[in-house]
């Protein structure tokens, strides 16, 4: 008896980018250019809206790398969020540094400061876990508050940019906000598309499992966490700068933590489209509600519970799956270019299958 299955002849490419992500950056780029350019169309409240902006998208990218793809839910981030800011500020008041170049100067701070602070936050797990990194950026609110050359628990003033004129402040603000969006978003997105970021994926997964097939956990897990400690406090240092003015209270409150988690399970978590949609729809809800107190943030936790509920995976992981849609892949298809319409890239670049005939037995 022989058997005799039907596979087509033509050959297969394997492919990363899709038709959406292709139109993505198309119009990534175009909005970079126009946000550039903002400085001589756009008023001062738009330039200052996208730097706060900016701040709250780089927070929950950082949060979602550490929680959505390492695995590590932190309560505490808003610690290297407030070493961003005070690092920037030590460094231009004191310092005599440029604030812009105090922003990366502070966060490679931040970033080494983690080091010492994950020997510390990695002797727990789950839930420990959680809430030891809140109890560690509590002591450094603790610890700032009570330096008195840092103004103390009232804080203080941003100096450094007193000569500078008000419109090139806030065209430098601006052009930073931007060149630190784009890099994170960049150094993301080319970190999940290597063999890295397919390692600390698996490690998500089932940490043992990732483990026994070589991935060292414990190196990964460490670079999640310096990388996301580094790109939160570049939010921390970009935001200060547009406020001119830090207080403990401000920089290392659990509400910037609070934010991003609202921010990430909106949007998604574990994709790199899920924080921008969710950033958007949180400005939007904060430029619109905040003037409402306390109800405002009722709202934001009703809003929250009911996407939890109808969109586990987030409203963009709902419409991902529904549509096919990917923005930034970072994962590989295989295409079969000259086959039938069965067998062709699904809408937005899904991941394609083959479905091969029943087999024909014959005699």
């Amino acid at each position: 008896m022989t058997m005799q299955l039907n596979m087509p002849a033509a050959g297969f490419e394997v492919r990363r980018a899709t038709r959406a992500s292709r139109v993505a950056a198309i119009v990534l780029v175009i909005l970079a250019l126009a946000v550039a350019s903002a400085p001589w169309w756009a008023g001062r409240d738009a330039l200052r809206d996208f730097v706060q902006l900016a701040s709250y998208l780089v927070f929950a990218l950082m949060w979602n790398l550490l929680a959505g793809y390492g695995g590590m839910v932190s309560i505490g981030q808003q610690a290297f969020f407030g070493i961003g800011g005070y690092g920037m500020l030590i460094l231009a008041n004191c310092c005599g540094i440029s604030p812009f170049v105090a922003v990366p100067v502070a966060a490679l701070i931040a970033t080494i400061v983690a080091i010492p602070v994950s020997l510390v936050a990695f002797r727990l797990e789950g839930g420990y876990f959680a809430i030891g990194t809140w109890v560690i950026a509590e002591v450094f609110r603790l610890t700032v508050a009570n330096v008195s050359v840092l103004g103390g628990g009232s804080g203080t003033s941003l100096t450094a940019l007193q000569g500078v004129p008000r419109a090139l402040r806030e065209s430098l603000t601006l052009w930073l906000a931007l060149a630190i969006v784009a890099a994170a978003l960049g150094l993301l997105y080319l970190f999940l598309r290597s063999k890295a970021g397919l390692a600390l994926t698996a490690m998500r997964d089932n940490a043992v499992a990732a483990s026994s097939q070589g991935v060292d956990v414990k190196r990964a897990r460490l670079i999640v966490y310096l990388v996301s400690a580094c790109g939160t406090a570049l939010a921390g240092g970009l935001y200060f700068v547009g406020n001119l003015r830090i207080s403990p209270d401000a920089a290392f409150s659990v509400n910037w933590t609070a934010f991003g988690i609202f921010i990430v399970m909106i949007g998604g978590l574990g994709t790199l489209e899920g924080p921008i949609v969710g950033a958007l729809i949180f400005f939007v809800l904060n430029q619109f509600l905040s003037d409402f107190g306390t109800w405002y943030l009722i709202g934001l936790g009703a809003l929250a519970i009911v996407v939890t509920m109808f969109f586990p995976q987030g409203l963009w992981g709902f419409v991902s799956r529904r549509y096919g849609l990917q923005l930034f892949p970072v994962g590989r298809r295989v295409v079969f270019p000259d086959a039938g319409p069965s067998q062709q890239p699904s809408p937005g670049g899904a991941t394609d299958s083959l479905d091969a005939p029943s087999a024909a037995h014959r005699a």
